[in-house]
């Protein structure tokens, strides 16, 4: 039974530091962390305003108000990455302030607390310590320990995680075995293109990072949207990316109109064709030129809204779009 409407699927990487820390320092990369504290709750408001049902795939580490309570619950078996700067443990923690009013790089308690008091939000996981599937040293039991701390911290704020985006968009089956196995329903995949498939850190390359920028504002790869049944097709449901909203550059100022094209594009075959587009970005990623970065995703959402108004496109979690594909499918 296939679904007779098209489906706008967004998430969204919640990690502060815990993501990029192994890439970008804070004296780098800071003020693009600060502005989630004040970007996030205006997403929040966009999306409440345009009917917007998002997915926020947080980081456990993100749930605890003070370093102390993120120890006391931490998992007893924890990666061992061949390469230590992947790990957010040992020396790392070191450099973890005591709670948010020394260290608002790290924590984001009232920021999840702020999705889940907005209706229509999802609180998802994005692993407990922004887990690496595909990195040297870490093993199945180190990952399954991650995802069962994660879900236990969600707990504590009587919500139940039931879908996964996987940090640099690292996994393979057995990973997905181990997330079926502990209750999660669905995953946000990778686009279906050799420039997206998943890779460790040392088997990235400029190539494949240049052809992504420009697909970003020229369609090479296709418009990536997906039928019911191939997204149904999997356990958990594979509801695929779409499209990565790149921040706003001010260099980049003339090709905005490309890169909004870009998106739109797809959106209407989405709707046109009953398929899922799938949008994704970080919360860090509109942290500077909020005001530009905002307007740009406001002109999204005003095109989501005709497209529902026209076709019927609906906005929805990822787990309220599995359970969909579940009901229709007969799992």
């Amino acid at each position: 039974m296939q679904n007779k409407k098209g489906k706008f699927v967004v998430s969204l990487d919640f990690e502060l530091m815990w993501g990029v820390r192994d890439l970008i320092t804070i004296e780098r990369y800071g003020n693009h962390l600060l502005g989630v504290h004040t970007v996030l709750p205006r997403m929040l408001e966009l999306f409440t305003r345009y009917g917007i049902k998002a997915t926020f795939a947080t980081v456990g580490f993100l749930f605890f108000e003070t370093k102390e309570q993120l120890l006391q619950n931490l998992p007893t078996q924890q990666p061992r990455y061949n390469n230590p700067v992947r790990s957010p443990y040992g020396d790392y923690m070191n450099q973890v302030g005591k709670s948010y009013a020394t260290d608002p790089y790290h924590f984001g308690h009232h920021l999840v607390k702020a999705i889940l008091a907005t209706p229509g939000q999802e609180l998802g996981t994005h692993t407990f310590s922004h887990y690496y599937c595909m990195e040297a040293g870490q093993t199945i039991d180190d990952f399954r320990e991650d995802l069962k701390a994660a879900i236990a911290t969600a707990k504590q704020y009587e919500t139940t995680i039931t879908s996964i985006v996987f940090p640099r968009n690292q996994y393979n089956d057995d990973y997905l075995k181990v997330c079926a196995g502990n209750g999660i329903t669905c995953v946000r995949g990778n686009e279906q293109s050799w420039i997206y498939e998943p890779r460790p850190f040392e088997n990235e390359t400029l190539l494949r990072r240049a052809v992504r920028l420009l697909d970003a504002y020229i369609n090479i790869t296709g418009h990536h949207c997906y039928s019911d049944e191939e997204m149904a097709a999997t356990v958990p449901i594979n509801i695929p990316a779409s499209r990565f909203l790149r921040q706003y550059k001010p260099k980049a100022k003339l090709l905005e109109g490309l890169r909004l094209r870009r998106i739109k594009k797809a959106m209407t075959y989405a709707a046109q064709h009953n398929k899922t587009f799938h949008l994704w970005w970080h919360p860090h990623n509109f942290g500077i030129c909020q005001d530009e970065n905002m307007a740009f995703l406001e002109k999204i959402l005003l095109h989501y809204q005709q497209l529902h108004q026209q076709y019927h496109f609906t906005s929805c979690t990822m787990t309220g779009l599995a359970n969909e594909l579940k009901a229709a499918h007969g799992k």
